[in-house]
């Protein structure tokens, strides 16, 4: 999120105060009225029931779309990237998130788990979109930034996803797993942010260079 952006809804935010204590100062009998009456209703309304917890068939899916869709956005990274420093991170994601992958589904075996994504899963959907916008970024610069600026999101992603396993499974062997896994994905946000900024104070491309001076 911009920093333009979030300043736009900071001042958003102040001015509905400002608007909500003016209404409040000239109409304070009807907000007392309102707020007995929602006091009322709340009373008599029970609370909604909590989110369910992830259970462990949910975490062995959630990690597999995770690792499947950067696995092959490393694998788009390692071909189409143009810095040596992205080719060589996507083909390091290729190598890790693919041995992840498959050390997940041994273990859901081991466990004779079935994997089963949570009813609210949206990973999918989401690593199409990126997917789609990498295919449609053109090689060079752009499409070097486009990844890594991903990445970034990605792995912060993952890292608040296997904290939150962690806690979330039941069986000792994941969660032995996601504990071995979290310093990995840490190192690998660490070096996506490294090369992010890199790639951030790296001089603009000349393209006048070679170019023809006419008289």
């Amino acid at each position: 999120m911009s920093r333009q952006l979030l300043r736009g809804m900071a001042v958003v935010g102040v001015c509905a105060a400002i608007v909500a204590c003016a209404k409040g100062e000239n109409k304070a009998d009807s907000a007392a009225a309102a707020d007995s009456a929602a006091k009322a209703n709340a009373a008599a309304t029970p609370p909604p029931a909590p989110a369910a917890a992830l259970t462990d068939a949910n975490i062995l899916a959630l990690l597999d779309e995770v690792n499947a869709a950067d696995s092959a956005a490393g694998n788009v990274a390692s071909s189409k990237g143009t810095a040596a420093s992205v080719k060589e991170f996507g083909k390091q994601m290729m190598r890790d998130h693919h041995a992840l992958r498959k050390g997940g589904q041994d273990l859901a075996k081991k466990m004779n788990v079935t994997p089963q994504p949570p009813a609210n899963d949206s990973l999918p959907a989401m690593a199409k979109g990126e997917m789609d916008k990498l295919a449609s970024t053109p090689k060079g610069a752009d499409f070097d930034k486009a990844y890594i600026d991903a990445e970034v999101g990605v792995h912060q992603f993952a890292v608040t996803l296997l904290t939150t396993a962690q806690g979330a499974a039941q069986d000792s062997s994941l969660k032995d797993a996601i504990t071995k896994a979290i310093p990995m994905i840490q190192a690998h946000l660490a070096k996506a942010q490294d090369i992010q900024g890199k790639l951030s104070s790296a001089p603009a491309a000349d393209t006048t260079k070679g170019a023809t001076k006419k008289k």
